[in-house]
């Protein structure tokens, strides 16, 4: 009895481990701001705010900070206007935001992962978020092009490159990081499509900054997007893995959105982006089933033929991992009403791979790559109501029996024939060639499988 006695004395008497917070992190997002707090072990910690003025409090229980950790961070832009720390009840971690407006906030742990250990996570959302509109796309050239652009819509094209912020991505050769190099394919995709009349980029993650998954498809449909593609560098264990890859959203991941959105009647209510234009929320529950998996099987179809066009143009510049589009399961590629596909421009994981995805001339044909096989679909089959369908209809765009394709570095006639399955003499007479020359940046009509 004793013994236990003592044993009792001796934890209440033992003095709590303290945490150390060993690095302090701020990301800035248009709707958001994200403070990241990287610790020695594992936070227990509540949040809660002030009026008058608006501040937000984080107590961290157990926890020291050295104050050098905050002098650092960028409070020039986004809610937080001043970051301070104290001792709080002798052995907890208080830390005050001061505020420039009110925010909606977010706390959550994280575990250790490959690249960082426990770390403590806050997020400030604006209260009222401006909804971004896209940019709108240059004048065309004619003036009976104005005309025609002024009455019909473009073809938006949602960009989003994969991870950013606190996320990293994968890490490959020499430090290069996944973030950064799919930002700039992404800026270099976007460039050439708001370049092209008849079409608006819009860009999904503008800097470095991380946005959840389901909501980079929100966005997209925000944007009433007529497709959604996303940028990815793929990575393995082994260096040797290589090669680009296009996937498409699993047959199976595409019943389980399905259910998803019947069962929450107030998203499917709201489904209206996209080419779609499905509204679920005055539908009978068999109705609204049908209409998604029509939705959904359209999407689908169309996803699979912009990512082999995608595909096809990628094996002008790079290696293929796979020569077909890949299906699979990702969240981003899971919107009802917007095909949608994921690029894997290569494993960054390869150091050969790695050192030419760091390079902004790679970039720049990765880019034009990927541009070629959306246009060249578009053009095949562009939506009803856009600009490129009113040119179909007055005889000015390419007919559905031919498509173009628009020639990059390395390209002959020899090989654009030889990938597409048809002769020099056939791509010739069509294009009223007289020899083999041809340039970058010229295009080609291409007659369609």
């Amino acid at each position: 009895m004793k013994l236990i006695r003592l044993i009792s004395l001796l934890i209440c008497f033992c003095p709590p481990v303290f945490a150390d917070v060993q690095s302090v992190r701020l990301w800035h997002a248009p709707d958001h701001s994200r403070l990241v707090f990287d610790l020695s072990s594992p936070p227990e910690h509540k949040i809660f705010t002030l009026q008058n003025p608006a501040r937000l409090v984080i107590d961290i229980e157990n926890c020291k900070m050295a104050d050098a950790l905050l002098k650092d961070l960028d409070t020039q832009y986004g809610a937080i206007k001043n970051v301070r720390s104290a001792v709080w009840n002798k052995k907890d971690l208080r830390i005050v935001l001061d505020l420039r407006q009110e925010v909606t906030p977010k706390s959550f742990p994280l575990k250790p992962n490959d690249q960082y250990g426990d770390r403590l996570v806050v997020d400030l959302y604006d209260t009222n978020p401006d909804v971004p509109e896209p940019e709108p796309a240059p004048a065309a050239a004619t003036v009976d092009a104005d005309k025609l652009a002024q009455e019909k819509r473009d073809i938006i094209i949602a960009i989003d490159a994969g991870h950013g912020g606190d996320d990293p991505g994968a890490i490959g050769h020499r430090g290069v990081r996944e973030k950064n190099v799919v930002l700039a394919i992404a800026r270099e995709l976007e460039k050439l499509f708001a370049a092209e009349p008849g079409f608006k980029p819009y860009l999904v993650r503008k800097g470095d900054y991380y946005i959840e998954l389901r909501e980079r498809t929100r966005i997209a449909r925000k944007a009433s997007a007529d497709m959604f593609v996303s940028i990815h560098a793929d990575a393995f264990s082994s260096p040797k893995a290589h090669g680009s890859s296009v996937f498409a959203l699993s047959q199976r991941g595409a019943t389980s959105e399905t259910a998803r959105w019947l069962a929450d009647k107030e998203n499917a209510s709201d489904l209206v982006g996209g080419a779609g234009g499905l509204t679920l929320g005055d539908k009978e529950d068999v109705l609204a089933g049908v209409l998604l998996d029509l939705s959904m099987t359209a999407s689908l179809g169309a996803s699979l033929s912009v990512g082999q066009e995608v595909l096809n143009n990628l094996d002008k510049v790079a290696k293929l991992h796979k020569r077909r589009v890949e299906q699979a399961g990702f969240m981003v590629l899971k919107s009802p009403d917007i095909p949608s596909i994921l690029v894997e421009t290569g494993f960054i994981s390869n150091p050969g791979e790695a050192t030419k995805l760091a390079t902004s001339n790679y970039q720049q044909q990765i880019a034009r790559s990927v541009f070629t096989g959306i246009k060249n679909h578009f053009t095949r089959v562009p939506p009803p109501g856009t600009y490129l369908a009113a040119l179909r209809n007055q005889g000015r765009l390419v007919s559905s029996g031919v498509r173009e394709y628009t020639i990059g570095p390395g390209d002959t006639l020899s090989s654009i024939a030889d990938q597409n399955r048809v002769s020099t003499a056939t791509l010739k007479q069509l294009n009223g060639l007289k020899n083999d020359r041809i340039h970058v940046g010229q295009t080609l009509k291409i007659p369609a499988p």
